[in-house]
């Protein structure tokens, strides 16, 4: 099974989604699965885990609500406020679902860079193993020193970094971000998304070979078993059709082993997320 392991829905309005500025009027409109569908079928996806967009308790439901109606949608990151003291009775709540599969907070946005060290924040990531839930780490790369603090201090609790930590490709820089994710990829129950990396590059000049440095170095610290593919559709859209953005991975494995391009094209996924055939 092929999965794709990082994409989107919204009905899009200008209130919730304010962070879609001048540039990105492509995604001002609703993305939906009928709208996913033929682009899956098309490249030969199976299946996809839809990651929130929206910080609310509604988002986590109606991802949900939309799970039950497509089976294409395996797994569910959802969102719940671990800073409330009602966290751990919502995580409870959620987990219910077969297909709520974990938890994702949008860290980089936070005013504060260790936001995600606060005793109340940590108190409710906490809560998420007992519930067999996974977190998803969303981050710059000026956060990773910040990561692996968090991380230690949870090692039985699976994370998953997003987008490769947004290193600047476009910029085609390395240092930091190299030697910081190398450094999280140390800690074993660290997994990471080749996913989001057009549009860290230039939206409409990027080639394939700009991704490269910063492939090597993933699967390099965390291997072809720590690794899953996404899309993060609609939102590259800025920058390529869904075509054109699975290639950029799907080329790139073709280096690899069989055994290992079905690891990071689905047997990963299923693992990491707990995905049922």
């Amino acid at each position: 099974m092929k999965i794709d392991t990082h994409q989107h829905f919204w009905a899009y309005n200008a209130r919730e989604f304010g962070w879609m500025g001048p540039g990105m009027e492509i995604l001002k409109r609703d993305y939906l699965p009928p709208d996913l569908a033929p682009l899956l079928m098309s490249a030969r996806i199976d299946g996809t885990v839809a990651v929130q967009a929206r910080q609310c308790l509604e988002e986590s439901r109606w991802l949900l609500e939309l799970a039950d109606q497509y089976a294409f949608i395996k797994g569910v990151v959802g969102w719940v406020d671990l800073c409330s003291t009602q966290a751990d009775e919502e995580l409870s709540t959620h987990a219910r679902h077969r297909k709520f599969r974990g938890v994702r907070h949008i860290l980089h946005d936070e005013p504060d860079d260790r936001f995600m060290l606060r005793e109340d924040f940590v108190r409710g990531l906490g809560c998420l193993a007992k519930h067999k839930l996974t977190y998803d780490l969303l981050l710059f790369p000026r956060h990773l020193p910040v990561a692996c603090e968090l991380v230690k201090r949870f090692p039985n609790q699976p994370f998953v970094v997003d987008h490769l930590a947004k290193p600047l490709i476009k910029a085609r820089v390395l240092s930091p971000w190299e030697a910081d994710i190398r450094r999280l990829a140390t800690l074993p129950n660290v997994f990471c998304k080749v996913s989001g990396m057009v549009t860290e590059a230039g939206w409409q000049h990027w080639r394939p070979a700009d991704f490269t440095p910063y492939l090597d170095v993933i699967f390099e610290c965390f291997g072809p078993k720590r690794v899953m593919a996404g899309s993060d559709w609609p939102v590259c859209t800025l920058a390529g059709n869904y075509s054109q953005v699975m290639r950029v991975p799907a080329d790139y494995l073709g280096k690899l082993s069989t055994d290992e391009q079905a690891d990071v094209w689905g047997e990963n996924a299923q693992r990491f997320y707990g995905i049922a055939d």
